[in-house]
């Protein structure tokens, strides 16, 4: 398939907000893609080459392909650099400077959508001497060949910055209209921008977007999930398992406002477990190997070697998939402590046995998916638990089950979740007895009761630089929470309190200007923008209607809690919470 073919849905993804129109372009496309072609083109329009469970990344710095654009173009590097400057988009700089070479240039080849993928793929994977060289090599190679707007896209999937707008929920619905809904069970009024299904077909229409997620929640791949429907229509989903060693998203829960609300939510009686602040960890056992997955689907293994110990000495079992939490706590007095303590060992690449006597951890576990090839997800969680409870091998500040009972007593409940809090936990779990395991849906199979101050998870997309004693730090951060139907952050205000300045203190001024710096992509003086990468849990005072802020709202006097690098910016908190908290607050719903 030609890549011009695939850079002309990037542009009409591009020139449209709405998710219903974005879903019909992304369906018409997918229908004329060829069976050889349609994982690659998956994947590269949500402007990835690897799956999000996969680790490896492109890693490209902006440089080399300031010099793979000056290679393809001739265009020297301080012109690209100037152009750059002032359009704040490399993409752009590209086609700009494309378009003058395409009126002198024959090209070489014309692309096609197996080239550009095989071409950045290679330049992902490239090591050793000489490996700069050759990526600007393979890079250029392309642009050379490319139109001014192939060569656009392809500097924007290189930097991971694709701008088309493109959630996993338009994904979803344009394989199923693709591949699945037949003509006239449903019908895209494009002039109204309406989705018109049919009552009859309104249960079908409805399963088939059921089915096709879970399917995604379990392979974390959309391009799977589609050249299966692709090869063998719905039938084809049923080759997606559970397989030990391949993370799959974790079971999130929703908030409930106190215990009464949560025993609404998921019955009576249920389980209550003790809610730890720690390090979600998935717990994988394949061929005799330990491997440890975060929530946003990191391996973190070699990390934790103290936890591989634990499993390997304490759980019995041939292979299985286990869900649970590392909870840092204090060596002198065996007492919890809070998760920012223990998250210097989530990047921690050396010295890591010392790390880990000095910041120790106790694994609580609490749910399982997939024990001696069986794949337990539709087993009532009561089940679970048992198979849970009868592997496990308890070991004091090591490896234990999480802290549960089972009641359907709102005092008994009250009890349990006072000394919850008093052993230094968040609060408690309370989950429905006979629920199923849902991978990345906040559903009512469980939900979280925690203390009333409200807290949100925001990824920072922008910060300004620091006066005085703190110019060399980055300060003022612009936050931002989720639109999960356009994949696009929604700023949502500005923070600059509960940062520290010195690093033992808690979350420094260094610290983040440390992590944030990579990842500017424009600098406009004082002010920068920050791709959408570090995410942070703020509390604020309330939530305010205001016109300053893209999603319409803002924090009146947020103050950072912690930095949260166990989550992904996919996991951020949603306009739609947002919304919900806003009607919430103070009666107003």
């Amino acid at each position: 398939m030609k890549y011009s073919n695939l850079v002309e849905v990037y542009q009409k993804l591009e020139s449209t907000t709405k998710r219903l129109e974005k879903t019909f372009y992304l369906s018409e496309f997918l229908r004329i893609v060829n069976e050889k072609d349609i994982d690659k083109v998956i994947l590269l329009i949500q402007g990835k080459i690897f799956p999000d469970w996969d680790q490896r990344v492109i890693g490209v710095a902006s440089r080399i392909l300031v010099k793979a654009i000056n290679t393809a173009t001739g265009a020297s590097v301080d012109e690209i650099e100037k152009i750059w400057k002032k359009t704040g988009d490399l993409g752009d700089v590209a086609q700009k400077l494309c378009q003058k070479k395409s009126q002198s240039t024959l090209f070489s080849q014309e692309l096609t959508v197996s080239k550009v993928f095989e071409n950045i793929r290679k330049v992902a994977e490239l090591e050793g001497q000489g490996t700069v060289a050759n990526k600007i090599q393979l890079i250029a190679e392309l642009l050379t060949s490319s139109s001014a707007v192939e060569a656009k896209y392809i500097i924007r999937i290189i930097l991971g910055d694709l701008r088309v707008g493109l959630g996993e929920g338009t994904i979803r619905d344009a394989i199923v209209w693709a591949y699945l809904a037949e003509e006239k069970e449903f019908i895209y009024d494009k002039e109204n921008n309406e989705l018109i299904i049919p009552e009859n077909n309104r249960e079908k229409y409805n399963k088939l977007i059921t089915t096709v997620q879970e399917a995604y929640d379990i392979a974390n791949d959309f391009s799977v999930v589609a050249q299966l429907i692709k090869k063998s229509g719905l039938k084809g989903l049923e080759n997606i398992e559970l397989s030990p060693g391949k993370p799959i998203k974790v079971m999130l829960y929703q908030k409930a406002k106190n215990i009464e609300e949560a025993f609404e939510t998921v019955g009576k009686p249920a389980a209550i477990e003790q809610k730890y602040d720690g390090f979600r960890m998935q717990i994988h056992k394949s061929n005799n190997k330990i491997i440890i997955f975060t929530r946003r689907l990191e391996n973190v293994t070699n990390q934790f070697p103290d936890v591989v110990e634990f499993v390997k000495n304490s759980i019995d079992g041939n292979n299985f998939i286990i869900d649970g939490e590392a909870v840092g706590y204090d060596v002198k007095t065996e007492k919890y402590i809070a998760f920012q303590n223990i998250s210097q060992r989530i990047r921690r690449k050396y010295d890591i046995h010392e790390v880990a006597e000095k910041f120790p951890v106790e694994l609580n576990l609490f749910d399982i998916v997939f024990f001696n090839n069986k794949n337990l997800i539709k087993k009532p969680f009561i089940e679970r638990r048992k198979i849970l409870e009868k592997i496990t091998k308890e070991k004091p500040k090591k490896i234990k089950l999480a802290e549960e009972i089972i009641t359907e007593d709102i005092k008994e409940a009250e009890i349990f979740y006072k000394k919850s809090l008093d052993n230094g936990n968040e609060g408690i779990m309370i989950k429905n007895l006979q629920g199923i395991y849902k991978p990345g849906s906040r559903v009512g199979y469980g939900v979280k009761v925690k203390p009333t101050m409200e807290t949100l998870e925001v990824v920072i997309v922008g910060a300004e630089w620091g006066e005085g004693k703190r110019s060399a730090w980055l300060s003022s951060f612009v936050i931002a929470c989720k639109d999960p139907e356009t994949n696009q952050f929604l700023e949502i205000g500005r923070v600059g309190t509960g940062i520290k300045e010195k690093e033992e203190e808690g979350v420094s001024f260094n610290q983040l200007t440390k992590l944030l710096k990579p990842l500017i992509t424009e600098d406009k003086g004082r002010e920068i923008i920050i791709k959408p990468e570090i995410v942070i849990e703020v509390n604020y005072e309330e939530i305010q209607k205001s016109p300053t802020y893209t999603s319409g709202f803002a924090l009146r006097f947020p103050r950072l809690v912690k930095l949260r690098e166990d989550r992904s910016p996919k996991e951020i908190n949603t306009i739609e919470d947002v919304k919900k908290m806003y009607k919430d607050q103070r009666g107003r719903s």
